[in-house]
């Protein structure tokens, strides 16, 4: 798996996790995104293929209300590990 993977399929993880911690569904973090359950379920899956553009990803750290820098992080030394 290269880095850029990698850090896909953290971010899934980490959005995943947070969103759970918060009591939400798929479906109502969708709603409240207004975007298809489908499309948080790739996201969170790691779909190579899914779009996730910037504004999606800052709502998304909205509405888990999480920093977009925690996010995002990228040190090896702070891999997600749920």
């Amino acid at each position: 798996m290269n880095e850029i993977e990698e850090f896909i399929r953290e971010l899934g993880l980490r959005i995943a996790f947070c969103r759970k911690e918060r009591g939400l569904t798929q479906k109502e973090l969708a709603q409240r995104l207004g975007v298809s359950r489908t499309h948080i379920s790739n996201i969170e899956a790691s779909q190579m293929h899914t779009s996730l553009s910037m504004a999606l990803l800052l709502r998304i750290c909205l509405e888990l209300q999480i920093r977009p820098e925690d996010m995002m992080r990228l040190e090896a030394s702070e891999r997600f590990v749920p």
